[in-house]
């Protein structure tokens, strides 16, 4: 097949990486001339992608993956094309800005030939794929869905740094218009695709057709929002369990010794593009769920929270120099999207704190660009909070951070015997010491 990947992300450039080395001729199209010519080179553009380096180094100077900054180039004659474009969502009132979305939708319209499946995997608010994308799509390139052509919904699953893994571990979703076009996207997806043995799942792991577009984006918008819900009813109890001097992780820790608990645990914070975007998605087509949009408000306070504890618990933040530990919303990913040093870093300077920020996979240049100044193990602090579970935050010890008072360990990371004769506090109990 000719295959047309749309937007090489750090999803989009695996996957098409994942079909050319099934066999495919791919090619892929960006906005980004750094990241076509990058590709080009058979050079990964972003780091941390485990075996993407190897993917590119093989199938780049084969020839049967290339990149290029023009639809005309990488659309007509295309048997699939999988569009990975960012969806945004904004801020203050929680709609989704389709911006770069309908702007790709158009331009692979623009030069769409018949006999092509295409299929969205960034995820959507339900009903998209039919009432937005099927009618721009239809109108721009005179074509018909169904009988020119076949669009489906078939969500990513799969989370960055272990996108090769996570395509073999999960089954795939796919969602058509028809039942003809949700059987070529099946064929499609089996062609580029290979699955590990699941005996724990209900049917064989592999293509799933789950009937309808919409229940497609029902499934992905359900899988991240429950682990949003999940968090926030953690993250209150760990406020409740503060108040009353429990140890909420303790708690949490004899809950899930039977299988009908499966809480999560609690954090300053809930980053990256997935949980803090999709359940809001969600709301978009249903605003009545109110459990999801108080769990979702709930989240996005903790960081205000875990600030006012360290104030309760040291006094007033005016003139005390604060180090933020962790830029990347989570551990071990070099990405800062929706994380919880934004919020931190605002509340401790409307508190009137001097504020640095410490990430070992930023360098100053990085750090300075965000705004924040760059913090040095071995400078002086007043007070640290832990905001991303980087490894190298489990041997951080007191004297790394000199005068440093109090700790507010945001990720339970660090190790509690290497900071003795300093108040360490962790999120869900008020007996640490």
């Amino acid at each position: 097949m000719r295959i047309a990947v749309v937007a090489l992300g750090k999803i989009g450039l695996p996957l098409a990486a994942q079909f050319a080395d099934a066999g495919h001729e791919v090619i892929g199209v960006d906005v980004s001339q750094r990241v076509v010519d990058s590709v080009n080179a058979a050079t990964e553009p972003f780091p941390g992608e485990a075996h993407l380096q190897e993917y590119l180094e093989r199938l780049v100077p084969s020839g049967q993956l290339r990149a290029t900054t023009d639809y005309a180039e990488a659309i007509p004659g295309a048997d699939a094309i999988v569009l990975v474009v960012p969806l945004f969502v904004n801020d203050e009132t929680w709609e989704p800005d389709f911006g770069w979305m309908d702007a790709a939708t158009k331009s692979l319209a623009e030069h769409l030939t018949p006999g092509t499946v295409i299929s969205y995997e960034t995820t959507l608010p339900v009903g998209t794929t039919r009432g937005r994308w099927k009618p721009m799509i239809e109108e721009i390139s005179g074509l018909v869905e169904g009988t020119d052509f076949h669009l489906v919904f078939s969500p990513e699953r799969v989370l960055t740094g272990r996108v090769f893994e996570d395509l073999r571990r999960y089954p795939k979703l796919v969602g058509g218009l028809n039942a003809e076009g949700a059987q070529k996207a099946v064929e499609f997806y089996e062609a580029v695709l290979t699955f590990d043995e699941r005996p724990d799942l209900a049917e064989p792991n592999g293509v799933w057709d789950m009937g309808s577009a919409e229940a497609a984006e029902m499934a992905k918008l359900a899988e991240t929002t429950y682990r949003d819900v999940n968090i926030g009813l953690a993250n209150q109890f760990a406020v409740y369990a503060d108040k009353e001097g429990i140890d909420v992780n303790r708690v949490i820790d004899a809950c899930n010794s039977q299988p009908y608990s499966h809480i999560h645990r609690p954090g300053i914070a809930v980053g990256g593009h997935c949980i803090p975007v999709y359940p809001r998605l969600y709301l978009s087509t249903d605003p009545d769920a109110s459990i999801v949009r108080t769990a979702r408000s709930f989240n996005a306070g903790m960081p205000s929270y875990v600030v006012g504890r360290v104030e309760e618990l040291i006094g007033s933040l005016d003139g005390l120099r604060v180090v933020v530990l962790g830029a990347s919303y989570r551990g071990k990913v070099k990405e800062t999207a929706f994380s919880g040093v934004f919020a931190t870093v605002e509340e401790l300077t409307k508190r009137g704190a001097s504020v640095a920020v410490h990430d070992p996979m930023y360098s100053d240049e990085e750090i300075a660009g965000f705004g924040w100044e760059p913090y040095h193990l071995g400078e002086d602090v007043d007070v640290a909070i832990v905001q991303a579970d980087h490894e190298e935050y489990k041997t951080l010890k007191a004297d790394d951070l000199p005068g440093v008072r109090l700790l507010a360990d945001g990720r339970r990371v660090t190790d509690p015997a290497l900071w003795s004769g300093v108040v360490r506090v962790v999120i869900g109990d008020s007996l640490s010491s």
